[in-house]
């Protein structure tokens, strides 16, 4: 083996100059000693604070849907008569912008309206005298009903009188009868006493007389009786006669009364039906002359020439609001959607302001404006991103001017303050911020239950 020994070896420097060549020059410790300051300030650094924020691109629009770009649309097919503004003039809510003239036939009447109006008056005056002409068979139907009570009345207070001269004929009658039985019997005894010789021929002649004039009134007073009978029949027959013939003609009066309601119903429903014709002519009229719906600027017109042809639902002119209350909409993850929440801060960078960004120190950054979340969307888009609307922070510096909808803007949404060194190992392992939380403490606290649907 090879043995070495423990003798150092003393050599002069001074006296070689190879010695002097691969020596360290003051070059090297100034690079050593910037090395070691930038690893200090990058150990340094790594424990500094860091804001963590979600980057997501948006465009700027308005908080109500009512004070975004529109169009504005022709609600009848017409033709374009007449501009009354200029792309990029400002108008007034109710300000004329375009007129339109008809190219439908059954709108080319220029007295449609009123012919309608005059159509819809005649009908109402029909509907008038269909109901006069319905109270007349009313009280003409009451007439007959007082009529009719009063022939019965009086029908029956004759046919009363008619059965006491019915019982008086017939005590009559049997009066009659019993004088002739009477007779019958006084002539059988004078015919017997003639025969004795007691009473004379003259005496037996005269009873015969009497007994013929008692037969001949029991005769009268039965035919008195019979016609008494039968006068009470035939006032009974006439009072069922009057009956049938004032119900009759009260039957008759009802249909011509109920025929009288069914054809003023008729005219109801024909005065119902013009004057919806009518009051879709005037309603028609109306949009022949297309009005700005609230002050807005004139943006861009979308049939420009005159006598140009326009359908129902055509864009005639699309219009800008004048009073914007702006916002920017934004478009996050679903793994990001979960911490943002209402009135959070968020900071944008506004396409054509300059700005200076440092995304971990809000604070540091120049041109960037904040804001605060106002909605969040509760379903995604058709790209997998929820909407985020973002209002102007209140108490923060107030957004430009001249921002319009639809330009573009950078959004950073603010979240907990972090180490530089913690950001740097939740964005190496692609957790979203606030991954951990601190736990809660669940005693005596009550957890809500969640009801999927209603």
């Amino acid at each position: 083996m090879l043995e070495i020994s423990d003798n150092k070896v003393s050599v002069d420097t001074d006296r070689y100059g190879s010695f002097k060549e691969i020596e360290l020059t003051h070059a090297h410790k100034l690079f050593r000693n910037w090395a070691a300051v930038v690893l200090v300030i990058v150990a340094v650094t790594m424990f500094l604070p860091w804001t963590q924020n979600v980057r997501a691109k948006g465009f700027v629009t308005t908080l109500t849907p009512d004070q975004r770009p529109q169009n504005i649309h022709s609600v009848i097919a017409g033709q374009i008569d007449k501009w009354y503004v200029m792309e990029g003039q400002m108008v007034k809510k109710g300000d004329t912008i375009v007129k339109l003239t008809e190219v439908k036939t059954e709108y080319f009447d220029p007295l449609l309206i009123p012919r309608t109006q005059g159509l819809v008056t005649t009908k109402q005056s029909a509907v008038v005298t269909y109901n006069q002409k319905a109270a007349a068979l009313d009280r003409q139907i009451v007439q007959f009903r007082g009529e009719l009570s009063a022939k019965k009345d009086q029908l029956f207070n004759k046919i009363e009188q008619t059965k006491l001269k019915a019982e008086a004929n017939r005590n009559k009658q049997i009066a009659a009868e019993k004088d002739y039985i009477n007779e019958t019997v006084q002539l059988g005894r004078m015919e017997e006493m003639f025969r004795e010789g007691i009473t004379p021929l003259s005496t037996l002649e005269n009873k015969r007389i009497k007994l013929q004039q008692a037969q001949a009134k029991q005769v009268e007073a039965q035919n008195d009786y019979q016609q008494t009978i039968q006068e009470l029949q035939n006032l009974k027959f006439q009072l069922s006669g009057i009956e049938n013939e004032y119900q009759g003609k009260i039957a008759k009066a009802e249909s011509d009364r109920l025929s009288t309601v069914s054809d003023r119903l008729g005219a109801e429903g024909d005065v119902f039906k013009l004057s919806n014709q009518l009051a879709n002519y005037e309603a028609r009229s109306r949009f022949y002359y297309i009005v700005a719906p609230q002050d807005c600027y004139i943006a861009q017109a979308a049939k420009m020439g005159i006598g140009e042809t326009v359908k129902e639902g055509d864009v005639i002119v699309s219009i800008v609001p004048s009073l914007l209350d702006l916002a920017v909409e934004i478009f996050i993850k679903p793994i990001d959607l979960p911490l943002f929440k209402l009135d959070r801060e968020v900071r944008f960078i506004f396409d054509g302001w300059p700005a200076f960004v440092f995304s971990g120190w809000p604070n540091a950054s120049v041109g960037t404006y904040s804001g605060i979340v106002a909605a969040i969307d509760n379903v995604a888009n058709e790209k997998g991103l929820f909407r985020v609307l973002v209002s102007p922070h209140p108490d923060k510096h107030p957004w430009p001017q001249p921002l319009r909808p639809g330009g573009g803007a950078q959004s950073f949404a603010l979240f907990e303050n972090v180490p530089v060194w913690y950001e740097i190992w939740r964005q190496l392992n692609g957790f979203p911020p606030e991954y951990y939380s601190e736990p809660v403490e669940t005693s005596g606290l009550k957890i809500p239950k969640i009801k999927i649907g209603k």
